[in-house]
């Protein structure tokens, strides 16, 4: 576990910062990355550092930018520590699909693959039980 992990989930309030999936319905914890990666010249500090599902992780790995299908623009991930989430992202409480409301939201959701069928089929039950958003 990384040792920036309390910090760093008690500031996420225990939720993915990127699809805010709700930790405590897994039964792992959830896992602290790099915003802007090493590997891309980010800093190993908690300013650089979100509490994110392993779903999130595995999908955003290094990546830094996406293509927004709507305008076919290059733009940045959501940055948890430079955006609010409700200003990026929705949800439709009918489907459990995650909605992007700018051009930062969509690319977002299309590359860290938020709206997949068993991630909506899970918030649609967190929706019901009252644990998203």
């Amino acid at each position: 576990m990384s040792p920036h992990y309390i910090a760093v989930s008690h500031r996420a309030a225990h939720r993915c910062e990127y699809c805010h999936a709700p930790e405590a319905i897994f039964n792992l914890s959830f896992e602290v990355e790099h915003i802007i990666p090493v590997s891309r010249e980010g800093v190993d500090a908690e300013t650089n550092l979100a509490l994110a599902c392993r779903s999130c992780n595995l999908h955003k790995a290094d990546h830094i930018n996406a293509v927004d299908e709507l305008t076919q623009s290059l733009v940045r991930l959501f940055n948890p520590r430079l955006d609010s989430w409700n200003d990026h992202f929705g949800a439709v409480g009918e489907t459990g699909e995650l909605e992007g409301f700018t051009a930062i939201g969509r690319a977002t959701v299309e590359r860290l693959r938020m709206n997949s069928p068993p991630q909506r089929a899970a918030r649609l039950q967190w929706i019901r039980a009252g644990l998203f958003p």
